[in-house]
């Protein structure tokens, strides 16, 4: 047998058995009154009344103190019980202390009125794109009206357990997978709603429905993972495209000004050599062209002469 099968079991049963609450207070007043009976079948035994006399007191005190035991109830301050007299309705009564006639008033049910959590499920569910998934969520709600979640339906935590995982189930079957990834909120909007709509008549209403968690068969898991990282190499090649071209465009803009001024060009390519020499150990290639352009073979001689007159150092 599964836990969830379990569960609901134990609250069909807590449903239908009847809560008599019996009361701390009531206790002590069936104590009371049990020990005078005791006290008072010693007194009368000690003067020698007849043992029937006796009898009478005690089963007297007896069942006034099992009158208070049985009638005397005690309702929490979040709570409301439903009396029932021969089986018909007859009032709320609670919070607080209230008073029923024993046998003839029944409380079948007492209806809690905080803010209750119901998590539910659904495994193996199939999306509109047919993948299999498994969502757990948590139902928050409450009993506006503790007459109706009473006298409506068998058992309201039951009901709205059903309910929460049969519309859950439903949602799904309308979106597809990606829709249920990245739309958790219009998911939670969407369950709420329909939800909603089905408590009402029991005296319930939903509160907010939030989704726990998606869980996706391990494959498509992989393959949805591969797929991002493919989307993302896609991407970085895409910038770095966009990069390229913008600096072309800057290359060609920069261009533009070395046309007519030869010298300028002529400058420009001896800084950049001069910056690349400037690293030690750095080898730098410079096109036959370029050395034929800038006279560099000239330059390299005139310093070659140079370092060669150079005093020697003593």
């Amino acid at each position: 047998m599964s836990p969830k099968i379990t569960k609901l079991n134990k609250l069909q049963i807590k449903g239908g058995a009847q809560d008599q609450r019996i009361s701390g207070f009531a206790g002590l007043l069936f104590g009371i009154f049990a020990i005078a009976a005791a006290v008072g079948a010693a007194i009368l035994d000690a003067n020698g009344l007849d043992d029937a006399w006796i009898g009478v007191w005690t089963t007297g005190m007896i069942l006034i103190g099992v009158y208070f035991l049985f009638a005397f109830k005690v309702a929490s301050q979040w709570e409301k019980a439903i009396v029932l007299r021969l089986g018909k309705f007859r009032e709320l009564a609670g919070p607080g202390a209230f008073w029923i006639i024993p046998i003839v008033d029944t409380i079948p049910v007492w209806i809690d009125h905080r803010v209750m959590v119901t998590p539910f499920s659904a495994e193996k569910t199939l999306t509109m794109d047919t993948v299999p998934v498994d969502v757990d969520a948590v139902l928050f709600w409450v009993v506006w009206d503790a007459e109706k979640a009473a006298l409506e339906v068998e058992d309201y935590q039951i009901a709205i357990a059903w309910a929460a995982q049969t519309a859950l189930r439903e949602v799904i079957g309308q979106m597809t997978l990606a829709d249920i990834l990245v739309g958790r909120a219009k998911m939670d909007a969407d369950l709420q709603k329909i939800i909603d709509e089905r408590t009402t008549p029991w005296g319930i209403t939903v509160q907010s429905v939030e989704i726990r968690d998606i869980v996706i068969p391990q494959d498509l898991e992989d393959a949805m993972s591969r797929q991002a990282q493919a989307e993302r190499e896609r991407q970085a090649r895409v910038i770095l495209g966009e990069s390229e071209k913008q600096i072309a465009a800057s290359f060609a803009e920069a261009s533009k000004a070395y046309v007519d001024n030869p010298t300028a060009l002529h400058l420009r390519a001896m800084n950049m050599l001069f910056e690349g020499l400037k690293e030690k150990g750095a080898l730098v290639i410079v096109p036959s062209s370029a050395v034929d352009t800038m006279n560099l073979g000239g330059l390299s001689g005139i310093v070659s002469m140079a370092q060669n007159n150079l005093p020697e150092e003593e």
